[in-house]
């Protein structure tokens, strides 16, 4: 079983969430002015996904790596949160908020695995 990117539209178009098996939302994209650019942005996260390293910007002199890249930092409250760019450095996707960092890479890795796979499927508003 493979997970699953759910595209929606929304008030500033469409925009994505890619749902791991059990359902849950690992990843949510920002809102695309058309359908057409919202896919582009999914085939996006399939192709760099599975290949960006984690920069971890909790870590004080952390290395900054080249795009396309996932970043975690720490969010609101002491949560952790992950962002994935692409190779131009624009922002394709967010993760959850995790109460641990480990929860967090976590995130990442379920994304990199369930990405590649996803079926798209298109909800009826």
């Amino acid at each position: 079983m493979a997970g699953k990117f759910v595209i929606g539209k929304v008030d500033e178009g469409f925009r994505f969430d890619l749902k791991a098996v059990n359902g849950e939302i690992i990843l949510s994209s920002q809102p695309y002015s058309s359908l057409a650019a919202c896919k582009k942005g999914i085939e996006s996260i399939r192709a760099n996904a599975p290949i960006a390293p984690v920069e971890d910007q909790t870590i004080e002199g952390f290395t900054t790596e080249k795009n396309p890249k996932f970043e975690v930092y720490e969010y609101r409250n002491g949560d952790y949160r992950f962002r994935l760019k692409a190779k131009n450095g624009e922002l394709i996707g967010s993760g959850e908020r995790y109460k641990s960092k480990a929860g967090c890479k976590n995130g990442i890795e379920s994304v990199k695995k369930n990405s590649v796979e996803a079926i798209v499927v298109e909800e009826k508003n």
